[in-house]
């Protein structure tokens, strides 16, 4: 984001103030990373036995509740510290643009956060009550990926936290609601999702990282540079492919999921899109494109598992 002089900006004609401003404070192009994760799960969870549905949907509304309260709690806190402002590049500077008071923002992420609590106890009465340590923890590091005296955001492991924790932890916590157990092979088909989740969270850093850098982040995209930065992004998309390939060769994924191949296309335009771009309204589209990319990736390999299921 782009660092904010003051907060003083008169809000935007109260016609904007509709619903389309609240489903934008949410950041909707984030939310696949929470519904991809309990699909997977799920389909990962079927060869273990019937599906338990209400499991099914309590587990994707909480994931997509904490994911929501986690956008709104970065959009609170890039205000408070003079990230964003009325010219601030994507959907994020809601308050600044529209004129959405703070206290508001904070107020319904602490309310989302109330709510999938509820849900949350629901889940543990019908799985196990440790997951309410794992789920206080997650949402623990929802908080303080932007809050807290040392928000994870400014540093450079915010790829690998919302990786773990909103990518393998959601697959894996899917999994067990659903099974009792977690197994190897539940772990091993999460990991390309680990590494897509946080490659969301890079794009993201990428496109940003000249404002992040005025304004003292130490993000992974600025310690190593955007060439370098958008190469690993790179890697990190050859990599989940390939990771895919490697476990239907050794016969953990079925023969099926080698359909995730059908979102490299997505990869290689956020890719391009990164190169070429310069100034973050440019390079905003290869941020969606990425996030695309874990959507289509994630969305095939649980229709390739679900196939493979049903074809044995």
């Amino acid at each position: 984001m782009q660092p904010s002089l003051q907060h003083t900006s008169k809000p935007v004609v109260e016609s904007n103030r509709g619903f389309q401003v609240w489903w934008q404070m949410t950041r909707p192009h984030t939310l696949t990373a929470a519904f991809v994760p309990v699909l997977l799960g799920t389909a990962l969870a079927l060869s273990h036995g019937k599906i338990h549905f209400g499991l099914f949907f309590a587990m994707l509304f909480a994931s997509l509740l904490i994911q929501a309260a986690t956008n709104m709690f970065n959009e609170y806190y890039d205000y408070k510290r003079g990230l964003d402002n009325e010219h601030s590049v994507g959907i994020g500077g809601t308050i600044v643009r529209d004129g959405i008071k703070p206290k508001t923002v904070m107020i319904l992420a602490l309310s989302l956060y109330g709510i999938a609590l509820l849900i949350g106890v629901y889940i543990c009465i019908n799985s196990s009550w440790w997951l309410a340590l794992v789920g206080l923890i997650c949402m623990s590091v929802g908080y303080l990926y932007s809050g807290g005296p040392l928000p994870i955001a400014y540093t450079p492991f915010g790829e690998i936290f919302s990786g773990f924790f909103m990518g393998m932890l959601i697959i894996l916590i899917t999994f067990f609601i659903q099974t009792g157990t977690v197994t190897s092979t539940s772990i091993l088909i999460s990991v390309p999702i680990l590494v897509l989740v946080g490659a969301i969270n890079f794009s993201n850093n990428i496109r940003d990282l000249e404002g992040d850098k005025e304004n003292g982040r130490k993000t992974l995209a600025i310690l190593v540079g955007k060439k370098k930065a958008v190469n690993l992004l790179a890697y990190m998309f050859g990599f989940s492919f390939l990771w895919v390939l490697v476990l239907i060769f050794t016969d953990v994924a079925p023969i099926w999921t080698v359909i995730v191949l059908l979102s490299i296309p997505k990869a290689n335009k956020a890719i391009k899109g990164f190169k070429e771009g310069v100034l973050p309204i440019q390079m905003a589209p290869a941020m969606k494109a990425t996030a695309q990319t874990n959507t289509i990736f994630g969305f095939l390999l649980a229709i390739g598992i679900f196939i493979g299921y049903f074809a044995s």
